[in-house]
């Protein structure tokens, strides 16, 4: 009868050692290295399988990863015999290289290929970024928790003990939320490749964390302190304030205002007309007075576009010249904890501001939404309305004017 038996390499040894599966069949006999190594002291030797102790917190993971190789290696057997192929050390190594996916790509388990799928991606710097801080966490879980990773091994064990891991951390529900999205279009790619049938990570229960973000807009009378504030001696700010009221009254995003030409203003400049760098859509949108102000008051010509991070530093600088420094208490959850802190608005503005102000005082001034997710290219009105930010005062001024409401 085949037989498959778990040993340590150095049984004997002070330190971490591998761990190998042996299988007998056939007066033959094969050893694999499981890539996996443990302290002889929390080795179970008659089990076979790591002891359940607190003091090796890992050892589900690890008992669970060996379950999986007994059955991969004894179902291989059985599916050879009933094809009626002869095994063979060679066939029956073949599933177990897949299992840990030592494929010709050199990609052995999920983070090695999330590496190589970023490396020759051509996706934007920004989502190439978050996609590596995605990367960093699970090297650091696997390194403090000594878990796999490879693709069998991403099921709703590592969900919940990955969780907590990112809990630990003190991230932010909608940080952790996008990197159990990556982890969502590594699996979902290996999946289309053929690295892996394991499809846990569609379970309902392995889902995206979202929280509904809190984030301010500007309302139409601080637009206009900010568009009327004396700025003659500090013309590096004024740039930035000009920049941003025109963000304020186009919605455009900061990867197209910076790139906006005077081959964007069209018929006879009373409209801009691009397409979006983000999402390709082609935007129309017309000249709100401010805007035409502020290119007559340049000459026509568009003020100079820095970095965004730079243009971020500056607007609280500017905000805060204009006076615009009520307090703001924003709520969120952080390790999952909520938490409140309180903070001047101006300390909250930045360039994305411009664009959720537009969508909002758009909205308030009863601009139609579908008029304006032409503007902002919004493809879907769930997308779009989590540009809306108004208050529960906002709101009921608006209904105000609202027939229903009327006598």
């Amino acid at each position: 009868m085949p037989n498959v038996t778990f040993v340590l390499k150095e049984p004997n040894s002070n330190e971490p050692t591998l761990i190998y599966l042996l299988f007998r069949f056939n007066n033959q006999r094969i050893k694999y290295s499981t890539g996996q190594k443990i302290h002889p002291k929390f080795w179970n030797d008659k089990q076979q399988k790591a002891k359940e102790t607190k003091s090796f917190p890992q050892y589900n993971e690890l008992n669970t990863l060996l379950n999986h190789l007994d059955n991969c290696i004894n179902d291989t057997y059985r599916r050879l015999l009933n094809d009626k192929i002869v095994p063979t050390p060679e066939k029956l190594k073949e599933p177990l290289n897949n299992f840990f996916n030592k494929s010709a790509s050199g990609a052995k388990d999920l983070i090695s290929f999330a590496n190589e799928l970023v490396e020759k991606s051509t996706r934007k710097p920004a989502t190439k970024k978050q996609l590596k801080q995605t990367i960093r966490n699970l090297a650091e879980f696997r390194n403090e928790k000594k878990h796999s990773l490879y693709f069998d091994a991403i099921d709703l064990a590592f969900y919940d003990s990955f969780l907590n891991f990112l809990l630990s951390k003190n991230y932010g529900n909608n940080t952790i939320g996008t990197i159990i999205k990556n982890i969502k279009v590594f699996m979902n790619e290996a999946v289309d490749r053929g690295l892996t049938k394991n499809l846990q990570f569609k379970n309902r229960r392995f889902k995206t964390i979202e929280e509904n973000s809190e984030h301010i807009y500007l309302t139409l009378n601080e637009i206009k302190s900010l568009h009327e504030l004396d700025l003659t001696a500090f013309p590096k700010l004024a740039r930035v304030r000009d920049m941003f009221v025109i963000g304020c009254y186009t919605g455009l995003r900061f990867s197209d205002l910076s790139k906006l030409s005077e081959e964007n203003f069209v018929e006879k400049g009373t409209m801009i007309k691009m397409r979006t760098e983000k999402t390709g859509e082609l935007v129309i949108i017309p000249l709100h007075p401010f805007v035409k102000e502020i290119l007559k008051r340049n000459d026509n010509k568009l003020p100079e576009c820095i970095s965004n991070q730079k243009m971020n530093e500056y607007l609280k600088e500017v905000c805060e010249k204009a006076k615009i420094n009520d307090d703001v208490l924003i709520n969120s959850t952080k390790g999952g904890v909520k938490c409140s802190e309180t903070f001047k608005k101006y300390e909250l503005v930045t360039v994305h501001t411009a664009r959720r102000s537009f969508a909002t005082n758009a909205y308030l001034s009863d601009v139609p939404s579908i008029s304006i997710m032409k503007i902002t290219g919004h493809r879907t009105e769930k997308a779009f309305l989590k540009y809306i930010k108004i208050s529960q005062e906002d709101n009921a001024n608006k209904l105000l004017s609202h027939p229903f409401f009327k006598i």
